[in-house]
């Protein structure tokens, strides 16, 4: 679809069969790579087909029946954050979740005293909507500031400011050529862009700024509106392979991609500097006000420096990051072991991305890690248990998850009187953690304090954190004393929310 000012009538009707041609072009399909599973531990939207695109009036048309402030998200427990995959806000690394607002997410959470929630949103439309309806608190996807959009929410205080480019790039041959060669067949100034075709997202910042400055200029600039759930990164990749010629990103984002794609120009500016924020909704002001007190705080620190420099300045990370074939939702990819796990999570009827979250906490992927206590491997096995499992060299890769799984299958079979299988596999991780009968004495406990010992989450779990406590690891019901509980409790915790990150990025 193509954009246009109604007073260029004449230049519409000329360039009529020019756009027609094109028009086939600019619908770009949704990216298959993009999940939007459901899972118990999880609130991402099962849509199926791309709804159709809606404005931001249409959006916030009824806004009235949603409240959930601050006080309403303490008590539940959760803040509930949308973004969208990219290279900068959220992503998956080597097993690990990782980006900037994914990081200022995580400390902000801690900070209110509540758990993160993580919801993926495939566009604009889908992030302003789930903030409106209550499915999400917070929009956490670098938003820059414009009027239009101050009608439907409030942004926090700005996170940094960023101005936007053009870009384009330079001739195949432009190492053999001149510099002043290469400047004069690029664009070097928005007057120039007149009559040319300029591909942005739909409903983006971007397409605002085409639209104001054809106002500024007086005349026509080609709007080359594509889907609003192609990412920046996506069109600037498009612009390196020729499929259109120029885009417009913030600076930030196109100056770290520029730094993998050399061929790229970035120096024509778009705007002025930008304000770039979080969104909230209108009847939130006790979170907006939180937010900001935060931001104030974090941004006086070090840490948040750390942060923005991370993922927007270090370009030999950027560069080292992408070319990995274990980056994001891009390969759907975990680790360079994702065939080993996938083989012998089979075995133990475990999906291969929860196995995979495991093998995460005890190594990160290392082969070689080695603990303080003297567990090796991938699965951090022990001596005595690699030895009883068969396993003689525990760096060896196939080796060491054969037999980290077939130890996993001995304790899940003795725990064959817990009917749900997700508690089950609980209680499997936490004697893999440690030891079976710390688990079964926590489990003793819940019983004679009334809870349920079949159910790990709010019962066995709270009773393994006591066996810390001399009260109670020398409670007669207790046959293997103390342990230090909260190793298993963190265990559990962090692989299931590691588990619910690696859903969403890799498919079954």
């Amino acid at each position: 679809m193509q954009k246009f000012r109604p007073t260029y009538l004449i230049l519409i009707i000329l360039l009529t069969s020019f756009l027609f041609e094109s028009c086939d072009t600019s619908n770009m399909d949704k990216d298959e790579n993009t999940l939007h599973e459901k899972d118990k531990n999880l609130q991402i939207e099962d849509i199926g087909v791309i709804p159709e695109e809606k404005t931001l009036e249409e959006i916030f048309a009824d806004n009235s029946s949603t409240k959930r402030d601050l006080i309403e998200i303490k008590a539940s427990g959760v803040l509930k954050a949308v973004t969208i995959y990219s290279s900068t806000s959220f992503f998956l690394y080597r097993g690990q979740t990782m980006g900037f607002e994914y990081e200022l997410l995580d400390r902000i959470a801690e900070h209110i005293g509540v758990e993160l929630e993580i919801i993926i949103a495939r566009d604009i439309i889908e992030l302003m909507s789930f903030l409106n309806n209550g499915k999400a608190d917070i929009i956490a996807n670098g938003l820059a500031i414009t009027e239009h959009r101050r009608k439907f929410i409030n942004f926090t205080d700005n996170l940094f400011l960023s101005h936007q480019v053009l870009v384009q790039k330079k001739p195949d041959n432009w190492r053999n050529m001149k510099l002043h060669e290469i400047e004069e067949e690029l664009i070097s100034d928005n007057v120039e862009l007149i009559g040319i075709k300029v591909s942005v997202r739909d409903n983006s910042s971007y397409m605002q700024r085409l639209d104001n400055l054809m106002e500024e200029l007086g005349d026509l600039i080609i709007i080359d509106t594509m889907n609003s759930n192609i990412e920046t990164e996506e069109l600037i990749r498009m612009v390196v392979e020729g499929e259109i010629e120029y885009t417009v990103a913030d600076y930030n984002i196109a100056s770290i991609n520029a730094s993998y794609y050399p061929e790229l120009d970035i120096k024509v500016p778009m705007s002025f500097s930008q304000r770039i924020a979080w969104g909230v909704r209108k009847n939130s002001p006790d979170l907006l006000s939180e937010c900001n007190k935060w931001l104030a705080e974090i941004k006086k620190t070090p840490d948040f420096n750390l942060i923005y420099d991370k993922y927007f300045k270090n370009e030999r990370d950027f560069r080292k990051r992408i070319k990995d074939d274990f980056y994001s939702s891009k390969t759907g990819n975990i680790s360079q072991y994702d065939d080993l796990i996938k083989r012998h999570s089979d075995n133990i009827g475990w999906d291969w991305r929860l196995l995979s979250s495991l093998v995460y906490q005890e190594s990160k992927f290392d082969p070689l890690a080695k603990s303080w206590a003297g567990a090796q491997g991938l699965m951090q096995l022990m001596p005595a248990t690699a030895e009883e499992l068969g396993v003689e060299d525990r760096t060896n890769p196939e080796k060491n998850i054969k037999g980290g799984t077939k130890y996993l299958k001995q304790l899940w079979d003795r725990w064959e009187d817990i009917s749900d299988s997700t508690q089950r596999v609980k209680f499997a991780m936490a004697s893999f953690n440690c030891g079976y009968y710390h688990v079964r004495d926590a489990a003793n406990l819940a019983l004679k304090y009334g809870h349920n010992n079949s159910i790990w989450d709010d019962n066995v779990e709270l009773y393994i954190l006591k066996l810390s406590n001399p009260e109670f690891f020398n409670d007669p019901v207790v046959h293997y004393g103390y342990a230090r509980g909260l190793e298993p409790f963190t265990y559990v915790l962090e692989i299931f929310e590691r588990y619910d990150h690696y859903i969403k990025f890799a498919s079954l």
